[in-house]
């Protein structure tokens, strides 16, 4: 595989009143050129501070790289000067959010940031971005795409905010593109044509996509490669069907029998009781987990075990194995 993205031991530390917060601290990720990724877990896992850590944007301050390497297309995120990841940013790597109506300036119609965006990263004339801009918004299925370059983000929809969105990211044909829960606010009907978008955009450029999201039955549509996030921690990871028809990571397990099935009955759907708790040491899902046993809490965060096919999960009792020795 020509691998794209890599991330090695990464960590994230934010300064707080109390000390130094690890907000993630991640093992492994790659992504592949061409290949879609589903970041899963609930919120506080870690998968929207997993790509500021890429994009080198984080929400706050504080927030710094203590260490390990992120290396896109041969190159070292971590030690690249802020000057450098401005060039990236908007042209080799893209990130669509999860509320576009905060992601568009409401003093600018839409095309305005579209063109000037093109104008930068392209080296086009102005007249030239313009017509690259309306190509992106035709692309994005968005009717009448010259007259829309002159309205303003409150005039349209949020699942046309969220399509415009789209066609700035792929306007300069980026090798990246994060996608972080894109589909939360839309209906379903919008969700599907915007899930459509991105394959299509995939296919189109070869652009690889690290899709953030909460919800599974999206990512049995759209993903290649799963990646189970929970605590700060990549708990498990591997092909979409394969760890969806084999869980290894209790965690998983439980997050997949909680998915709503159109043709079951049940009074209740399972929960996953408690809530991440930071303060632990060992594995962080110790205090919500079924199998836990004492060396769990005693003997610090189990590494990534690979099963079979780029299967790993990281649980010194994965179901249906040998446990590991502790």
């Amino acid at each position: 595989m020509d691998v794209l993205l890599e991330m090695k031991d990464v960590k994230v530390e934010i300064e707080t009143r109390s000390g130094t917060f690890t907000a993630l601290d991640l093992e492994h990720l790659a992504i592949n050129r061409g290949e879609t990724i589903a970041l899963v877990g609930e919120t506080g896992s870690g998968k929207s501070m997993t790509a500021s850590a890429i994009m080198k944007l984080f929400p706050t301050k504080k927030a710094s790289l203590s260490q390990g390497s992120i290396l896109f297309d041969g190159m070292d995120l971590i030690k690249m000067s802020e000057k450098k990841m401005e060039e990236l940013r908007g042209k080799s790597m893209t990130m669509i959010f999860q509320d576009p109506m905060t992601s568009l300036n409401p003093v600018f119609a839409i095309g305005e940031p579209i063109i000037k965006m093109i104008q930068k990263h392209l080296g086009l004339k102005k007249q030239e971005a313009r017509a690259k801009a309306i190509e992106a918004l035709s692309f994005v299925g968005l009717p009448d795409p010259i007259g829309l370059l002159k309205r303003y983000p409150h005039e349209l929809s949020g699942g046309q905010r969220q399509r415009v969105m789209i066609a700035m990211a792929m306007a300069c044909q980026p090798k990246l593109l994060i996608a972080d829960e894109p589909t939360t606010a839309l209906d379903v009907t919008i969700q599907s044509q915007i899930l459509y978008l991105l394959n299509k955009m995939k296919e189109s450029s070869g652009t690889s996509i690290l899709f953030i999201t909460h919800n599974l039955s999206v990512v049995s549509h759209i993903a290649d490669t799963i990646v189970i996030m929970y605590g700060g921690h990549v708990v498990e990871t591997g092909p979409t069907k394969k760890v969806f028809k084999n869980p290894k990571h209790p965690y998983t397990k439980m997050l997949i029998d909680a998915i709503p099935r159109l043709h079951e009955t049940r009074e209740k759907l399972p929960v996953i009781e408690g809530i991440i708790d930071r303060s632990l040491t060992g594995c962080p899902f110790f205090n919500r987990c079924p199998n836990a046993q004492s060396a769990c809490h005693t003997q610090g965060m189990p590494k990534l075990t690979t099963f079979e096919d780029q299967h790993k999960a990281a649980c010194y009792y994965p179901i249906g194995e040998v446990p590991q020795h502790v």
